[in-house]
């Protein structure tokens, strides 16, 4: 008993700290701080590894890239039953969840409600048995590099945390306009863990910005609008259950991105859309898996969009567990329906129609007059008088440009088969590579009848937009040309990538642009020559010329466009100029 009784005072007066066996912490600073501050990237460092510790049965702690200041890129891999690769995943059936935080990373909130979110799931207080029924992947931190340009006014339109992280990253992209395109390193390593895990529903956390409402938040979901049409049921059913958790726990949700129609204006009102592909909300639906755009308002103080995101984390968790497996099912049934998908109609972009209705907003009293500073007529909000506004709502979505998907595929000459070959294995497109030239092809062609660069830089890309329709044309097909088969899962991303008009497609971010660059020419006086020799060879020409002449004044009183008319029917003229390098296939190659 003296033995004992002295054994138990020598091991009480060890620190815990000091303990071989203790705990580790799995607190944040945020929280430690009462949700007044978020800690630097190394604490996410640390966390992971702590996470993994804590619970070796359930928690891997993985890197999954590189950022280019040489920051590792962390991700918790968790389940309940130590399911801790994609092969294990996709044998046990289990559905995929991928959360990140810090996509722009003065919007933080993600990463400490996750942490915390997660910690309480792994204790039993929280999403009760919902980790053994999915795979959950938590990216605290996406843009690592972003996060740790930290200063006290990254953004000034934000309540809190007193300092946090920079909305770019170091190379200045911005993540959120780079699923398609994926420029910067830290995208192309999320779509190979994306490509590796196959996500059911990914999870992208943010903080909004705007005007001053009663309103904490907005859960916006895709497909509901857009993509596979069967499938937007399953998108549709997890942002009705998401929003009708969260409510219960006191948030005011909206469905839509909660930004005026006429830049502050309260009265002109809200518009759903659907995004484009380069946002995570407008690509996935493209993987015919489901995206979800959390945004907290930016007004609310650190603490209340916490524990908001916390709530909205647990929840989509739930929801997973009870609802995935037929989700996934119904993920799959998309897929073969996608591979389908040639010859098949296929919206590339979205727009609300002119159906409004008009809706309860709760905002606060306001007053709209000049700015001595600006000069501009500026709104100011009394948040102490909340107000309930009556506003327009347009979410009525329907397609915008729509065209109709290739028969068999697109066949991308070698000359580019390098460039694009790399987009489409980011993404985990298939294709295959020809091994033999095919003469005569009955392909389709466009030609741009109208080509126009941007006027200025966007993302480092000068956009092009073009003018032109898909027409019939032969042409030879060279050894080491792409095939691009229609017949995949990933029909709309194709699609999205390769057609000429789609909004974030690869000619979109100027890939093909020397296409449509001018690069041969002859002068003026030989031009003259020239038409003068076709005129006389050809009376049509000369007739041809002349209609021209009486029918199109502007024409007439262009001498460049006169010229012109002659010089592209000499065999000199670049017979690929304005001529869109990638072919749609009718028939397999």
């Amino acid at each position: 008993m003296i033995r004992s009784a002295l054994l138990l005072a020598l091991l009480s007066a060890i620190p815990l700290s000091q303990s071989v066996h203790a705990a580790p912490d799995l607190s944040t600073v945020s929280e430690r701080s009462g949700f007044t501050a978020t800690g630097r990237y190394d604490e996410t460092i640390a966390l992971c590894a702590a996470f993994q510790q804590a619970y070796p049965k359930q928690v891997r702690c993985i890197d999954f890239g590189i950022t280019p200041e040489g920051r590792p890129m962390k991700a918790l891999v968790v389940n309940g039953k130590g399911v801790f690769t994609p092969q294990a995943a996709k044998q046990a059936g289990l559905p995929v969840t991928l959360m990140q935080g810090g996509i722009h990373a003065g919007e933080i909130d993600g990463k400490d409600a996750g942490f915390l979110a997660l910690r309480e799931a792994l204790e039993g207080r929280a999403a009760k048995g919902a980790l053994d029924k999915q795979v959950f992947i938590f990216v605290p931190v996406f843009n690592v590099d972003g996060h740790e340009r930290f200063g006290k006014w990254n953004r000034p339109n934000q309540r809190g945390p007193v300092e946090m992280g920079w909305r770019t990253t170091a190379q200045n992209y911005n993540l959120n306009r780079d699923y398609l395109k994926a420029d910067a390193p830290e995208m192309q390593a999320m779509l190979a863990l994306v490509n590796a895990w196959d996500p059911l529903v990914y999870v992208d956390l943010h903080a909004t910005n705007g005007a001053k409402f009663q309103h904490d938040i907005s859960i916006q979901v895709e497909p509901v609008y857009s993509g596979d049409p069967e499938f937007r049921k399953a998108g549709l059913a997890l942002r009705t259950n998401v929003i009708k958790d969260i409510a219960k726990e006191g948030s005011t949700p909206q469905s839509y991105y909660m930004s005026f129609v006429k830049h502050d204006d309260p009265m002109s009102g809200f518009m759903d859309s659907v995004s484009d592909p380069r946002f995570s909300t407008g690509y996935f639906q493209l993987r015919n898996r489901m995206a979800m755009l959390v945004e907290t308002h930016s007004w609310k103080e650190y603490p209340v969009r916490v524990r908001i995101t916390r709530n909205t984390v647990v929840s989509v968790l739930d929801q997973v567990a009870q609802n995935g497996k037929g989700w996934q099912q119904a993920a799959y049934a998309a897929d073969a329906r996608a591979a389908k998908l040639g010859n098949q109609p296929v919206a590339l972009s979205y727009k609300a129609s002119d159906k409004k209705e008009m809706v309860n907003f709760n905002g606060y009293a306001y007053t709209r007059t000049p700015s001595e500073v600006s000069g501009a007529l500026m709104t100011r909000y009394d948040e102490t008088k909340p107000q309930v506004w009556r506003v327009p709502l347009w979410q009525d979505i329907v397609a915008d440009f729509q065209i109709t998907a290739p028969r068999a595929g697109y066949i991308v000459p070698a000359a580019y088969a390098a460039i694009v070959g790399e987009k489409l294995r980011q993404h985990g497109v298939e294709f295959r590579t020809l091994d033999k030239t095919v003469e005569r092809y009955e392909a389709e062609t466009f030609r741009a009848d109208k080509a126009t660069q941007a006027a200025a830089s966007v993302e480092g890309h000068q956009r092009l937009t073009v003018e032109g329709k898909w027409k019939p044309e032969q042409r030879s097909i060279a050894p080491g040309s792409l095939f691009v088969p229609i017949a995949q899962p990933k029909a709309r991303l194709v699609v999205a990538m390769l057609e000429p008009q789609a909004p974030d497609s690869l000619l979109a971010w100027g890939t093909f642009n020397t296409a449509f660059e001018r690069k041969e020419y002859m002068e003026d006086y030989v031009a003259e020559e020239v038409a003068r020799e076709q005129m006389a060879a050809d009376p049509s020409v000369a007739k041809a010329f002349q209609e021209r002449l009486d029918s199109d004044p502007a024409f007439a009183k262009n001498p460049q466009a006169r010229l012109e008319f002659f010089a592209k029917r000499h065999s000199s003229y670049d017979e690929r100029l304005n001529l869109y390098p990638v072919l749609r296939a009718n028939t397999a190659l």
